[in-house]
């Protein structure tokens, strides 16, 4: 059985995040991915702290295991959500969007681990000056906001770059991602796409279909023409539509600030995936069945492993 200082860290059974997904990761799907053995981790997106308390119960109704919440730090309820995981304690708090500095001493009192997903070697260093117990590498690959670094350059940079543990994401769907990114250096990996078509995971089943039947080429990037909210998505109405309008002669970093809002929830929620934003990673072609969170990490696993026993054979 493959096992890594992460688990060790947080007392988890295999090296596997399960991504923090807004709209999508929630208690249920959290407590699913916990209960299989990996880190399930429920997404704080733009959502008040009454939601986020809510879901910590649900999550913890449903599983006696180790889970995270993401809070994405750019969200105007990021301070008090910072507070209910100080109360709640959830195992590990993961961030994105911003620094998390001002509030890791809150939660490591609290007894809680803290994961900054970050794009870059210098986000990394900053992360590791500030506390964090270890980084999430995420390259462009993954499917939401990304940026610049794909995840085979980054992640072996980082590696290098800081002491803590490093876990690797982007791109990632398979035993063989997992096997590659630890002969990157990673401690571990975080996958989003895979569990999006996880029996568990509640998204709308349109959503989970564009998912099944998208292929290699089916992603495409929104927002890079101004940076700031740069995602990856499959291709529908929505993308094009964003694309022509960002380069249009006339458009503005104002002008298209707010072509997003509302577009995931519209996807995930309401099913609407032809005027919605279907967020999703690269590896989306690689995914072809709906599985039980379970079957999803056990799976990966014994591919990993049979990966890495295999890797003597290019040694001579």
């Amino acid at each position: 059985m493959i096992q890594s200082p992460i688990c060790e860290l947080l007392g988890i059974r295999y090296p596997v995040f399960q991504g923090g997904m807004a709209w999508i990761a929630d208690g249920k799907l959290a407590a699913a991915v916990s209960n299989a053995g990996g880190l399930g981790i429920i997404s704080a997106m733009n959502a008040d702290a009454a939601y986020v308390r809510e879901q910590i119960r649900i999550a913890r109704e449903l599983t006696d295991q180790p889970f995270a919440v993401n809070i994405m730090l750019m969200s105007p309820f990021a301070a008090e959500c910072a507070q209910v995981c100080a109360e709640e304690k959830p195992a590990v708090v993961t961030t994105g969007a911003g620094s998390a500095a001002p509030y890791i001493p809150m939660w490591r009192e609290a007894g809680i681990r803290v994961i900054p997903v970050i794009a870059s070697v210098a986000m990394a260093k900053q992360s590791q000056r500030a506390g964090a117990d270890a980084v999430i590498a995420e390259g462009q690959e993954s499917g939401g906001h990304i940026g610049e670094l794909t995840t085979m350059a980054l992640v072996p940079q980082v590696v290098d770059a800081v002491d803590i543990p490093v876990i690797a994401a982007g791109g990632i769907g398979d035993g063989r991602g997992i096997a590659a990114a630890f002969m990157l250096g990673a401690a571990g990996v975080q996958m989003g796409t895979r569990f999006l078509v996880a029996k568990e995971c509640g998204v709308h089943q349109n959503y989970k279909d564009m998912v099944l039947g998208a292929k290699d080429i089916s992603t495409q990037v929104t927002g890079r023409r101004f940076g700031g909210n740069t995602c990856r998505g499959i291709k529908n109405s929505f993308t094009r539509e964003f694309v022509k309008a960002e380069y249009a002669p006339d458009a503005t970093p104002e002008s298209i600030a707010d072509l997003g809002a509302g577009s995931l929830r519209k996807a995930a929620v309401e099913g609407d995936v032809k005027n919605g934003s279907v967020l999703a990673g690269q590896i989306a072609g690689m995914v072809s069945r709906e599985q039980t969170c379970e079957e999803i990490v056990t799976e990966i696993m014994q591919e990993a492993e049979a990966c890495l026993k295999g890797a003597a054979q290019w040694v001579k």
